[in-house]
């Protein structure tokens, strides 16, 4: 057997991909639904937060800040694994699918607060104050005016950190969601051989380069026009 021979049946042996090509395909939706949830869970609490940090409630501002700077220095997989084994400690006991959904939307909210936030300070102090003087409110002022050009200068950092959170699904795995990578896993262990991973990794391609490319059609569409 020459090199590519050999090559080819470590990494792409046909009769495990017919083998293990169900599991592969369940771990793809199992993915998808996770990262899905995770996203839209995710962004819609951080858009939550900073607009709370706006009314500059200084205690709530203050915990707004712990809760996303603790969640932005601390690993995905330690807090995985924190709340998957901790929480039955005091009583709670969570799928792990839900753990894993749970903490990583909070991941993904911390990240979204800050950059949201990033984009309302941005928007320059005399917008706030031409509209305030001409009898609109600060609730007004913040939803009509503010946030819809935040929210557009916040298109591409927030597409980044939202694509980097989701491939954390991946996580899953030491808790035993069966996502991808935990069946890719499995069927490597197995059946000996690299084929399953390889297909774990093809399956997250297929999955994650439209992301890609979506994210970066949301970048050209929301950038500001430059004269």
């Amino acid at each position: 057997m020459d090199a590519w021979s050999r090559f080819l049946d470590a990494f792409f042996k046909w009769q495990l991909i017919e083998r293990y090509l169900p599991a592969i395909l369940d771990g793809m939706a199992v993915t998808v639904e996770i990262a899905a949830a995770v996203v839209i869970t995710g962004i819609l609490l951080g858009l939550v937060l900073a607009i709370l940090r706006a009314f500059r409630i200084l205690p709530l501002s203050a915990l707004i800040v712990i809760f996303a700077d603790m969640l932005r220095a601390l690993p995905p997989l330690v807090l995985v694994l924190l709340v998957y084994f901790g929480l039955p400690s005091v009583g709670i006991n969570l799928p792990s699918f839900a753990v894993l959904w749970l903490v990583l939307s909070c991941v993904l909210a911390a990240f979204a607060e800050e950059i949201f936030w990033a984009g309302i300070l941005s928007i320059p102090k005399g917008q706030w104050e031409a509209a305030r003087s001409t009898g609109i409110g600060f609730v007004s002022t913040l939803a009509y005016i503010v946030l819809p050009q935040a929210v557009r200068l916040t298109v591409a950092p927030l597409t980044n950190r939202t694509l980097a959170i989701a491939k954390n699904t991946a996580l899953g795995m030491v808790i035993g969601v069966s996502e991808i990578l935990s069946q890719a896993t499995t069927g490597q262990s197995f059946a000996g051989n690299a084929t399953p991973l390889t297909m774990g990794a093809i399956a997250y391609v297929i999955l994650f380069i439209p992301v890609v490319v979506l994210g970066r059609w949301l970048e050209t569409r929301f950038a500001w026009r430059r004269a």
